[in-house]
């Protein structure tokens, strides 16, 4: 079987270069569609220099964090450099470089590809939906297969070399840890910008939303691509390589049929690759065709494909379980499904919005509470889909033997998230279309141009929702699964300080308990100081605002000759989203590190157990709710309600404001949070044993 596992590590580097070579060719396509308009042009560049700049001052502060990190990790991890073999701490912290690394190279080439597709996606809207939708989903899928090509290529690569799992652990906190900082701070840059834009343009000018005479107009479409596709990148990125490994770590600790479990691992994750490179390179929307529609249906035909090729290859190779297939197919269709409840309660065809659109004539209050209201409900059908599917998962695996269930969760995650590579180029196509919706305005490409861009705006926006909730439901998976890893990593070092090993956490247990209630309450705090940040800094950007309102002759009338200072508002997004994206993310792993050091491994049970139904419940309807207040205002603005400058439009817009750090700053970032501390948990375990005051 030994022979089998080489053969799935040659095609999965033989996956990857496909992948690779595929994003390459989308890159020149797009690269080689025309743009004209000199106004567009102008602007692209500056979205394209303000991104650039946030990206280089930003990964320079996380190269110094890694640094850090590195060193301590090749000090302690996974044992003290003095008592274990320092070949592993050497390989931990290794793993851990190229897992940050790799994350950073897919984000910037994903930024690089969106600032090249926004202008020429604005520019053929003037021929129609199809030839513009097309430039934005093929930009946004070369992110896709960057990303899922990376963690593939990187999971591969340090199992290959190194033949151990553990040293995963070490690789995926590197992409996770990258990961929180880079949504915590491009969340903050965007949604500064956003909403700073929308409360001085909408609501006290009453200018329109991409107007060129607003100074944050840039800082906001640079935004768009430093948070919704650099930092979801590297979230998804994060999602996928924490699946694998922790799946990896299951496998190889399972007794017998341990090469034909990480060969399933490997084999999945390939036909999710392939599936996703067919659904990409099939995707496609008619003349007067339904742009929502086509992401939706090309997610459909990937799923399809991969239930296909993934049952075929349980028939072809020996000593694939039909019972693991099961687990795989059953997260995976449970995916689907929340993400068409997550549809539901956020797209403006649907009577949710409505209702709150509806509400909004009433007053901002109104638009707030039945906003949060229908936010918390729309989290249920996703936790119930996360419940059910980690249940189906484990009772299926369970008859199979000792620790299966666990891996079946954890196979559930893989499935999740098999076709990610799918689900990314959705996601990445949403703020490129959002750029082309302001640079469409910004160019005076006209009023049907403008129509077409806001018909693709609204599709990423529906999309986009259902790509949130995807996302946090495959992290709920996967931390689950982080869960067994992290219970396997302390039995190894009970078993060597001969100790008696963990069965499971006993919630009347004093230990668990007092971890439970310390982990729950991390993900509101976390999200709180995002919300903060974001706060602090669009009540500086504002000022600025009113400042050059004030101080430029004739920018409030929009005369030719008084030009906006754009890169003071950049400025002011990039300095305070870098100030404020470290503390956030240290606050939750130096919380993990003392409930471990207190309580030992039982307290560090249950505070990922608390951690993780508290994260996903905030995360949930966090981002539902905000998505939901987006679309209720663009609902508004469509001209339901009093159209624009409406009464209703105000509070629809100020909804959205309130919405627009949920959705985009600490929702998203929760499920790397959580990914995080379980990571952290399952690295330190062996300290947390050792050293721990109660444990």
């Amino acid at each position: 079987m030994e022979s089998q596992l080489s053969l799935f590590y040659g095609l999965s580097f033989l996956t990857v270069a496909i992948a690779f070579a595929f994003a390459f060719y989308l890159y020149l396509w797009v690269k080689k569609q025309k743009t004209t308009n000199a106004k567009i042009q102008e602007v692209s560049a500056l979205i394209k220099e303000g991104a650039n700049t946030f990206m280089r001052r930003e990964y320079l502060v996380l190269a110094k964090f890694a640094l850090v990190a590195a060193i301590v990790i090749l000090v302690l991890l996974p044992m003290p450099i003095w008592q274990g073999n320092i070949i592993d701490n050497i390989s931990m912290a290794i793993a851990y470089i190229a897992g940050t690394v790799l994350s950073a190279i897919a984000g910037k080439i994903g930024i690089m590809v969106a600032t090249h597709s926004n202008g020429r996606t604005a520019e053929a809207a003037q021929k129609g939906l199809k030839p513009a939708f097309l430039i934005g989903f093929r930009g946004g899928a070369v992110m896709g297969l960057l990303v899922v090509g990376c963690s593939l290529l990187g999971v591969a690569a340090v199992l290959w070399i190194t033949g151990n799992s553990s040293i995963l652990l070490g690789f995926s906190f590197g992409a996770s840890s990258l990961a929180l900082f880079a949504k915590a701070g491009g969340g903050i840059f965007t949604k500064t910008a956003d909403v700073s834009a929308d409360l001085t343009g909408k609501v006290e000018l009453g200018i329109p939303e991409d107007d060129p005479r607003n100074p944050a107009v840039i800082a906001d479409n640079v935004g768009d691509n430093v948070g919704d596709v650099a930092g979801m990148g590297a979230d998804l990125f994060d999602s996928n390589v924490a699946a694998m490994a922790s799946a990896l770590v299951l496998a190889q600790s399972l007794a017998g049929g341990a090469y034909n479990n990480i060969s399933m691992v490997f084999c999945y994750a390939i036909l999710g690759l392939l599936a996703s490179i067919i659904g990409i390179a099939t995707a496609r929307v008619g003349k007067n065709g339904n742009p929502t529609h086509a992401l939706n249906s090309s997610t459909y035909v990937t799923t399809a494909i991969f239930l296909v090729l993934t049952a075929l290859a349980t028939v072809v190779f020996d000593g694939f379980s039909w019972r693991i297939w099961g687990a795989s197919a059953v997260g995976l269709l449970v995916g689907v499904v929340i993400g068409i409840t997550t549809d539901y309660f956020t797209d403006d065809t649907k009577p949710i919005v409505k209702k709150v659109a509806h509400a909004s004539s009433s007053g901002p209050a109104f638009t707030v509470l039945s906003g949060v209201s229908y936010g918390f409900i729309s989290a249920l059908p996703a936790m119930v889909g996360i419940a059910l599917s980690a249940l189906v998962a484990y009772k299926l695996c369970e008859p199979m033997g000792a620790g299966y269930a666990i891996f079946g969760i954890s196979m559930a995650a893989v499935g999740m998230l098999s076709i990610v590579g799918m689900i990314i180029s959705n996601d990445a196509y949403g703020p490129i279309v959002d750029n082309a919706r302001g640079l469409a305005e910004m160019g005076g490409l006209g009023d049907e141009t403008i129509r077409t861009a806001d018909e693709l705006d609204s599709a990423g926006n529906t999309v986009k929702a259902i790509t949130k909730g995807f996302s946090i439901s495959a992290a709920g998976l996967t931390v689950i699964s982080l869960l067994g890893a992290f219970m396997s990593e302390a039995n190894d070092a009970l078993a060597a300080a001969g100790r008696e090993l963990i069965t499971g956490f006993d919630i009347m247990s004093p230990t668990v308990f007092f971890g439970v209630l310390i982990g729950a309450a991390i993900p509101a705090v976390f999200s709180a100081m995002l919300i903060l940040g974001v706060d602090k800094n669009a009540q500086r950007m504002v000022q600025e605002i009113h400042r050059q309102f004030v101080e430029i002759p004739g920018l409030k009338e929009g005369k030719e000759d008084a030009k906006p200072e754009y890169g003071k508002c950049i400025d002011i997004a990039t300095s305070g989203a870098i100030r404020e994206l470290i503390p956030a993310g240290l606050m939750s792993i130096i919380a993990t590190l003392i409930v471990g050091f207190i309580g030992g491994p039982l307290a560090i049970g249950g505070f990922l157990l608390g951690n993780i139904v508290s994260g996903l419940l905030i995360a949930l309807f966090m981002s539902n709710s905000g998505g939901l207040w987006d679309n209720a205002k663009k609902y508004v603005e469509s001209g339901e309600e009093g159209g624009k400058g409406s009464e209703a439009h105000k509070a629809a817009v100020i909804g959205d404001t309130v919405g627009d750090p949920f959705k985009d700053t600490a929702g998203p970032s929760i499920n790397t949070q959580i990914t995080v501390v379980s990571l952290v948990s399952s690295l330190a375990s062996s300290l947390f044993v050792w050293f721990s005051i109660l444990g």
